[in-house]
């Protein structure tokens, strides 16, 4: 399992894109994506809606359990993924890709994410 290197991950196993004019696109790891199996429902925020940091923001269901999706960030949605919402499997068949949540535009510096290296520390642990 590889985690692209451009990405930021936070030890709840979201990931985080390079921030673009201010929005970042949000996902979970594939090692996330694993650990669940089979997702089956994915709720995500509403467009509009703020999340902070650390905070549940959404819902995954999988065959095994119910996760809670958090915010890596503090910001407001400006974009859910309707492609898993329709299509749950895309998290798991693509986590870094068409399988991503949400896109946030970011208030503040994101602190305490990982880099690539160290969340494969991490996960190894």
């Amino acid at each position: 399992m590889s985690n692209p290197q451009q990405l930021r991950y936070s030890k709840e196993h979201e990931w985080l894109s390079a921030v673009e004019d201010g929005v970042a696109t949000v996902g979970i790891t594939e090692h996330a994506a694993n650990a669940l199996g089979d997702v089956v429902y994915v709720q995500l925020p509403e467009v509009g809606a703020t999340v902070t940091a650390g905070e549940s923001c959404g819902e995954l269901e999988s065959t095994k359990s119910v996760s809670d999706l958090y915010a890596p960030v503090t910001g407001e949605i400006v974009e859910a993924n309707q492609d898993v919402v329709d299509d749950p499997s895309l998290v798991n068949s693509a986590p870094f890709e068409g399988g991503w949540l949400f896109k946030v535009r970011i208030s503040g510096e994101p602190d305490a994410l990982l880099t690539a290296d160290e969340y494969t520390a991490f996960t190894a642990g």
